[in-house]
């Protein structure tokens, strides 16, 4: 059985809010998250570049004139890395010529401000439908990221580039399985009737304990990774 066919249950979509003004970025946030969206602000161009390499958002709202650049050329580089991830600007100019080079840079929705909440609820719901969560597609947990389309594991490093981690086709269907069942202990049981080997064989037992030895000696000993005695495990974020 694959992974993509795993118990996982449903998480609040991540948003990021790239926005300088305080007052307007707690009053967004504020609204948002009764909606059931969990919100992150940033306040900074490059507090969003750090946010996004850590872990990938649902979808991004972002301020054109922020005090490091400009949301413009923010998008450009999210474009660069990852085409899917919708982008929705929110911002104060609202000229055409404002919101034709706002689409040309990459966004797919224009919000000038001042804009209504519900309006902006109704916009995020209807990009996220058409997009769906690319959080499912990066998922991340610590220093680790899945690439889901093509199935690579990285290891992020604070200063240096991330570092493709090479694993095998267990190894990875276990690390996925783990990931999105984030903050969950999974027991070994679940695993075992989720987990086969290429040649279709069942994995028993031992092979998941030598297999999740490999994994976390490839990943560096994550602290991410927890054992919970006698039942199983549980990826969760460490602080």
């Amino acid at each position: 059985m694959s992974a993509r066919n795993s118990f996982a249950s449903e998480r609040k979509p991540d948003i990021y809010y790239v926005e300088d003004d305080g007052e307007i970025a707690a009053s967004v946030k504020c609204y948002l998250e009764k909606k059931a969206y969990r919100v992150t602000v940033l306040p900074t161009i490059a507090d969003a570049k750090r946010a996004l390499v850590g872990r990938m958002p649902a979808l991004l709202l972002v301020d054109w004139n922020m005090p490091d650049g400009r949301g413009a050329a923010l998008c450009q580089w999210v474009r660069a890395k990852w085409a899917e991830l919708p982008v929705i600007f929110l911002t104060v100019r609202g000229d055409a010529g404002d919101v034709v080079t706002g689409f040309q840079n990459g966004a797919d929705d224009y919000v000038v401000k001042p804009f209504d909440l519900e309006v902006l609820d109704s916009r995020i719901r209807a990009l996220l439908r058409r997009s769906g969560d690319m959080t499912k597609e990066y998922p991340s947990c610590g220093r680790i990221r899945i690439d889901c389309g093509r199935r690579t594991v990285s290891l992020l490093g604070e200063e240096a580039p991330a570092e493709e981690i090479a694993l095998s086709p267990l190894e990875y269907e276990l690390l996925l399985l783990l990931m999105r069942n984030k903050g969950r202990t999974v027991t070994r049981e679940l695993l075992l009737q989720n987990l086969w080997d290429d040649s279709g064989n069942f994995v028993n037992d031992n092979t998941l304990s030598v297999t999740m030895k490999r994994l976390r000696e490839k990943l560096r000993q994550p602290e991410c990774i927890k054992t919970v005695r006698s039942v199983g495990y549980r990826m969760e974020d460490t602080v």
